[in-house]
């Protein structure tokens, strides 16, 4: 018997499978997130087999790779580079299954496939946004206590002034481990333009770019930055107001994301509610219905890749 005309609960099953697999790699990257977030350490795996081979070639694409690697590291995620593609690679196959399955046309079955391919990526890089909006309100008294702590610690020793506003225990509960994560790196990793690189991504606005590129002047040189950091001061303080006004841009363009999704339930909820019969036969069993939704779920899916574009450009 063919697909289509199977019972309503074959569709059913299709359709929780789908939700049940977003529902699970949301709760298991928080919960990897969560535990890297209280564990803080560093863990080293040496590469053998086929493992080694596959992380050569994705060492090979350069800039892919580091873009991932510092993601994954402003983040915090307890996943390497090569995990995670494997993850958005079982995902992206997983999901063209189901499209297969569900829409039985070569459009479903890719666009499921490229939707569940950047899942991942997309839940990453939402986290991260809900990170920078988060630390953005605390950073102008995180720099004002490494201002201080520059300044008592004699204005030439970065590494110095960054332990001494740590182990002070003064910096807020959202700043203290990007500090914490910018000194580790800059001792142990023994690459300063990647430690700065991760802790720009972390703090993800121009504050923190100017901020890094005075971090960056000193280790490189040197020099003493108190009349940089002074500056910096005067000029963040002065555009209080204006950050406010983009926080609450911030905001509006969040809220907005999750509107075209309350509408899909609303209308398809309503439909359901007052003709249950007529809703399953137009929206699963007539393929123009079912092309309906899956063209919603495109479209939603894009709403949030542009919120995210929109959300970096207004930081």
């Amino acid at each position: 018997m063919p697909m289509l005309e199977q019972p309503p609960l074959i569709m059913l099953l299709v359709l929780a499978l789908f939700l049940m697999i977003f529902i699970v790699i949301r709760v298991v990257l928080a919960g990897l997130l969560a535990h890297n977030h209280r564990t803080g350490r560093l863990h080293y795996r040496q590469k053998q087999g086929w493992i080694g081979t596959l992380e050569a070639l994705l060492v090979r694409q350069e800039r892919l790779y580091r873009h991932l690697s510092d993601l994954l590291e402003s983040v915090r995620a307890p996943l390497a580079p090569l995990s995670f593609a494997a993850l958005s690679m079982v995902l992206g196959i997983v999901c063209c299954v189901i499209g297969l399955l569900l829409f039985q046309s070569a459009k479903g079955t890719l666009m499921l496939a490229a939707i569940g391919g950047l899942m991942p990526y997309t839940i990453i890089r939402m986290a991260l946004l809900q990170h920078q909006i988060q630390v953005r309100i605390d950073f102008l008294p995180s720099v004002e206590l490494f201002y201080q702590s520059y300044l008592v610690t004699g204005e030439r020793h970065i590494r110095y002034a960054l332990q001494r506003t740590i182990e002070e225990r003064r910096l807020s509960a959202r700043m203290q481990p990007v500090f914490d994560q910018l000194y580790r790196n800059l001792s142990v990793r023994g690459d300063d333009e990647t430690s700065l690189r991760i802790f720009a991504g972390a703090l993800g606005h121009v504050w923190g770019e100017y901020f890094v590129n005075l971090l960056r002047v000193s280790l490189m040189e040197g020099s003493s930055i108190s009349d940089g950091l002074r500056e910096l001061l005067t000029d963040m303080r002065r555009s209080r107001r204006a950050n406010e006004q983009e926080r609450n841009k911030l905001l509006e363009i969040r809220i907005a994301n999750f509107t075209p999704v309350l509408f899909l339930i609303l209308f398809v909820g309503l439909n359901v509610h007052y003709s249950p019969k007529n809703a399953y036969h137009y929206y699963l069993v007539d393929p123009k219905g079912r092309d309906l939704i899956l063209n919603a779920i495109v479209l939603i899916f894009g709403s949030f890749l542009m919120g995210i574009w929109l959300s970096r450009r207004k930081m």
